[in-house]
C-alpha cells in the first residue's frame, strides 16, 4: 500500500476517535462511522470523511479498523459491511471482543475474503490521543509491511505476537494485561477508600511507598483521579465490566479462577447501581461505601 492508505475506522468512541484523528494527521485517506453519527462528525474538521453506513466507510478501503464496544457490536457492524468491502483488504480487529467471540469474527473474514488481524490495543485515552499506543498484533507475515503506516500512527509500539496459525494469540495477551490493569484500578480504589473510612490521609499513603517496589504510576495516576474527584473517562466503568467479565470468561474456559476479577467486576457493577457507568473505572472507588 502506498501513502494514501485508505482506511475505515468503524467506530469512534473516546479511543476510535483519537486512533481516527492520528490517521488523519499521519496523511492517510481516513473515512469514519459511528453508530451515533453525531459523534464521529467532528472528525470532519481534522480531514476524515464522516459515513452514514458501515458500508460505506468500508467499501474501497484497504485496512477497516473495528474499535467498538464488545464482539457483538463488532459482528453486527462487519455483517452490515460485508457487502461493500473489497477481498484482500486487512482488517485490523482492535475491539476488545473476549477469546468466545473470535470464531464468528474470523469466520467473516473468511467468507468476505478479509485478512484478519487480530489487534487490540493497550492504553486507554491519553495515549490514545498522542499517538502512543502499544498494538498487539497476530497475523500474516505478508501483512505486516502494508499496515505499518496505519499501526505507525496510532501506536508507538507494535508488537507482534503470532502469526495468523495462531488465532486470538493477540486477543489472549490484551485480557491477561487488562486483568492487572483493573487488579492495579480496584487496589487504588480500596486503598484509598480505606484510607477515608480510618481518617488517614491519603497523601501519606502515597508518601509511605513513594519509590519502593509498592509504588507505580498507575497508582499515582489513579490515586491523582480520585482524591481530584476527576473522573472524566479514559476508560469508563462500564466498559471495564465488560472487560471484568470477558476475562473471568476466559479463565473459566481454561480452568483457571479469577476471583480477584470477579470480585472486581461486581465492584464495577455496585459503581454502575450508583450511576457511575459512564465515569472513568477509577470510580470503583465509590463501590467501598454503602449507597
Amino acid at each position: 500500500m502506498a501513502d494514501n492508505t485508505a482506511v475505515a475506522v468503524l467506530g469512534t468512541g473516546i479511543m476510535g476517535a483519537a486512533m481516527a484523528r492520528n490517521l488523519c494527521r499521519a496523511g492517510l485517506d481516513v473515512r469514519v462511522w459511528n453508530r451515533t453519527r453525531s459523534k464521529a462528525e467532528p472528525l470532519a474538521g481534522v480531514g476524515a470523511r464522516v459515513t452514514s453506513t458501515p458500508g460505506e466507510a468500508a467499501g474501497g478501503a484497504d485496512v477497516i479498523l473495528t474499535m467498538l464496544y464488545d464482539g457483538a457490536a463488532v459482528l453486527d457492524t462487519m455483517t452490515a459491511a460485508a457487502p461493500s468491502l473489497t477481498p484482500g483488504a486487512v482488517w485490523l480487529q482492535s475491539t476488545t471482543a473476549g477469546t468466545g467471540a473470535l470464531a464468528p469474527l474470523t469466520e467473516l473474514a473468511r467468507t468476505t475474503g478479509l485478512v484478519f488481524v487480530d489487534a487490540p490495543v493497550l492504553g486507554t485515552k491519553a495515549p490514545a490521543e498522542s499517538g502512543q499506543l502499544t498494538v498487539l498484533a497476530a497475523g500474516p507475515d505478508s501483512v505486516r509491511e502494508a499496515v505499518a503506516p496505519v499501526l505507525d500512527a496510532i501506536g508507538s509500539r507494535t508488537v507482534w505476537v503470532a502469526d495468523s496459525g495462531s488465532t486470538g494469540a493477540a486477543t489472549r495477551l490484551k485480557l491477561v494485561c487488562n486483568s492487572w490493569v483493573l487488579t492495579l484500578t480496584h487496589g487504588t480504589a480500596e486503598a484509598l477508600a480505606l484510607s477515608a473510612g480510618l481518617g488517614v490521609d491519603p497523601a501519606r499513603f502515597l508518601d509511605a511507598v513513594a519509590g519502593g517496589s509498592l509504588d507505580c504510576g498507575y497508582l499515582r495516576l489513579k490515586a491523582d483521579a480520585i482524591r481530584n474527584g476527576d473522573y472524566t473517562p479514559s476508560f469508563s466503568v462500564t466498559t471495564a465490566a465488560k472487560d471484568a467479565r470477558l476475562i473471568v470468561e476466559a479463565g473459566r474456559a481454561a480452568g483457571v479462577r479469577m476471583d480477584v476479577a470477579a470480585a472486581g467486576g461486581e465492584r464495577f457493577r455496585r459503581a454502575e447501581a450508583l450511576g457511575h457507568g459512564g465515569d472513568d473505572m477509577a470510580a470503583s472507588y465509590f463501590a467501598s461505601f454503602e449507597a
